[in-house]
């Protein structure tokens, strides 16, 4: 199975989706990940913010940090080697980056239904982010 490692800007919590504007990129992400990981299929997921070691400790990224900056994040990378920088990958590029059947993630095939609220309430579990 391929390895994929997703090197996030730095944001206010692990996923981005606290706050009461959240960015539909960033839900979709989340989606795409919970269902892969529902799947059986891990992806790792870093934020500068919260795990600044991580990047410091992969070479590629320290390389890719220290000669482009951040403005190349988020990086995608497939087992050690960046395949994508600056954007996330589309739900058909994860497909093919993770070698899934095509429209495996398509939103009418994704099983999970995602809704927003606009409490202005953060999503995250360790509390306190926002």
């Amino acid at each position: 199975m391929k390895k994929m490692q997703i090197f996030e800007p730095a944001m206010c919590c692990p996923t981005g989706l606290c706050g009461v504007g959240v960015d539909q990129e960033l839900l979709r992400i989340s989606t795409v990940l919970n269902t892969l990981k529902k799947n059986e299929i891990e992806v790792e997921r870093f934020n500068l913010t919260s795990e600044p070691m991580e990047f410091v400790n992969n070479k590629t990224i320290n390389d890719l940090l220290n000669t482009k900056g951040v403005d190349d994040l988020p990086a995608i990378v497939l087992d050690g080697e960046i395949v994508m920088t600056g954007r996330y990958p589309s739900n058909d590029e994860f497909c093919k980056f993770l070698d899934l059947p095509s429209g495996t993630l398509n939103e009418k095939s994704n099983p999970f239904e995602v809704t927003t609220k606009s409490s202005g309430s953060c999503d995250c579990s360790d509390g306190g982010c926002c």
